[in-house]
């Protein structure tokens, strides 16, 4: 009787589980040390409760926009490659962070500065496009919810 009664109640319980939806946040932008290279945009991805695929990330405030993947190279070093897409895990969280997954951004507009959100939109296989408001900082700032250093 007791493992119909568990067996009863995981099924009640899945039941009350609420959906989870595809949503992202936590969105910012360093800005290039130096005038003309690129600024780099992060920010994280839940996933909803289909797996989905992060196809493309896109701002008015850049000409272009590049995926990329940092890893570790030849000797140690570190190397950065473009990425084509993301697979976006059901429930899951993806990140874009310093020092793995982030969007180059080519070009960035002049009137572009510290202090400002600009907007990034994701753009999935799925056919759903989220937009989120990024907050801008300097290239030797502490990321957004860091401690200066």
């Amino acid at each position: 009787m007791r493992p119909v009664l568990g067996i009863v109640s995981l099924a009640i319980l899945s039941a009350c589980q609420q959906p989870a939806e595809l949503k992202a946040d936590h969105g910012w932008v360093r800005l290039p040390a130096a005038a003309g290279r690129p600024g780099a945009a992060y920010f994280t991805v839940h996933g909803g409760d289909k797996a989905d695929t992060l196809l493309a990330v896109s701002t008015p405030a850049a000409l272009r926009t590049e995926m990329h993947e940092s890893m570790k190279g030849d000797h140690g070093m570190m190397a950065m490659a473009p990425i084509k897409d993301v697979a976006v895990p059901a429930r899951g969280t993806l990140s874009f962070a310093p020092g793995g997954r982030h969007v180059m951004l080519f070009d960035l507009g002049p009137r572009v500065t510290a202090g400002q959100r600009i907007p990034l939109r994701l753009a999935f296989a799925g056919g759903k496009t989220l937009e989120i408001q990024a907050m801008v900082v300097g290239a030797g700032d502490a990321a957004p919810g860091e401690a200066a250093k």
